[in-house]
C-alpha cells in the first residue's frame, strides 16, 4: 500500500520506505552513542546520517527512556533550540522532525524553524491540546501507542486484550484528529512503551495488520531492550538484531524505520525492495 506525506509543501512518495535518523540531544537517552551535545557532535552526526541515507532528521531533546528523569519544559526547549539552530545553520534544506510531547516545543519548533514533523510518543496525552495545535501548524503528525508517561510506562503493561486495546487506541485518535483536520498522519505502534517483552513481539507479528488503518506506519525498535533482553547481549551489540527486525518490519508493511544505524537500515531498505522488484 503506498502513501505520501506533505513534507514543506513537497509530496514524498513512500513507495519505498523511508529512513529517519535519531538524533538526541540528551545526556541520558539509552543508548549512549546517540546521545549529541556539543555544536561540532551534532553536526558530525547529523551529516553522517544524511551522508548514510537518512531522510529525516528526528531530534529529541527529552530523554523517554524508561525511568529518564523529567525535565521542564524551558530545560528541553534550551536543548532543542541550542540543536535546531546548529542544524539549520549547517543543513538549511533537511526535514526535520521533533520529538516532544509537549504543545509549545511542538508550535516553537515549527514557527522559528521550519521543522517538518511532529513525533509525539504520548498520543495526545501528556498535552491535551497537541492535536489541536497539530491541526493548526498543518505538518505531519507521528501518532504513538503508549500508556502512561516515560517515568511510568513499565508498570502499564497490563491489558485485557493487547492488539485490540492497541487497535481501539488508533482508530479513536485517529478518527478525532481527522475531524480536527489532520490528513498527514502516520502510526507508530509503540515498541517498548508500556509494553513487556511477549507483548513487543506479539505486537511485531501483528504489524501486517496495521494496513487496516489505510495509514502510513513507522516502526522504531533501534537497539531496544526487546531485542538485547531477549539475546542476552547488550545495546551496544544490538544492531543485528535490529537489522533483524526492521527487515521483517518492511516486509509487514512499514514505510519509515526510525533508527541510531542510517547505513544497515538504508541496506535493509534496498535489499527487500530489490526481492520485491524480482516479484
Amino acid at each position: 500500500m503506498s502513501f505520501t506525506i506533505n513534507l514543506k509543501g513537497c509530496l514524498r512518495d513512500l513507495s519505498t520506505p523511508m529512513v529517519m535518523g535519531i538524533l538526541n540531544v540528551t545526556p541520558d537517552s539509552f543508548y549512549e552513542k546517540s546521545r549529541q551535545e556539543t555544536e561540532a557532535d551534532i553536526i558530525i552526526r547529523t551529516k553522517q546520517m544524511l551522508d548514510e541515507g537518512a531522510s529525516v532528521i528526528d531530534v529529541g531533546a527529552y530523554s523517554s527512556r524508561p525511568d529518564a528523569a523529567h525535565i521542564s519544559q524551558e530545560e528541553e526547549w534550551s536543548r532543542l533550540d541550542n540543536a535546531l539552530d546548529v542544524i539549520f545553520t549547517r543543513f538549511p534544506d533537511i526535514i526535520v522532525s521533533v520529538d516532544t510531547f509537549r504543545t509549545e516545543i511542538a508550535r516553537k519548533s515549527v514557527e522559528q524553524y521550519g521543522v517538518a514533523i511532529i513525533n509525539d510518543i504520548s498520543g495526545g496525552e501528556i498535552d491535551k491540546a497537541m492535536f489541536e495545535t497539530v491541526a493548526e501548524l498543518n505538518v505531519p503528525y507521528i501518532l504513538m501507542h503508549m500508556k502512561g508517561n516515560p517515568q511510568t510506562m513499565v508498570h502499564q503493561t497490563e491489558y485485557k486484550n493487547f492488539i485490540q486495546e492497541v487497535f481501539y487506541y488508533f482508530s479513536e485518535k485517529i478518527d478525532h484528529l481527522h475531524r480536527l483536520g489532520v490528513n498527514d498522519i502516520i502510526v507508530d505502534p509503540g515498541f517498548g512503551f508500556a509494553k513487556n517483552l511477549d507483548q513487543n513481539y506479539e505486537l511485531l507479528k501483528h504489524l501486517p495488520d496495521f494496513k487496516i488503518l489505510n495509514l502510513p506506519l513507522l516502526v522504531g525498535i533501534s537497539r531496544k531492550r526487546m531485542i538485547y533482553r531477549l539475546l542476552d547481549t547488550s545495546i551496544e551489540d544490538s544492531l543485528n538484531g535490529t537489522t533483524v527486525i526492521n527487515t521483517i518490519a518492511l516486509m509487514s508493511g512499514a514505510h519509515i524505520l526510525r533508527v541510531h544505524d542510517v547505513k544497515a537500515a538504508m541496506e535493509a531498505v534496498k535489499i527487500v525492495e530489490k526481492m520485491r522488484s524480482s516479484l
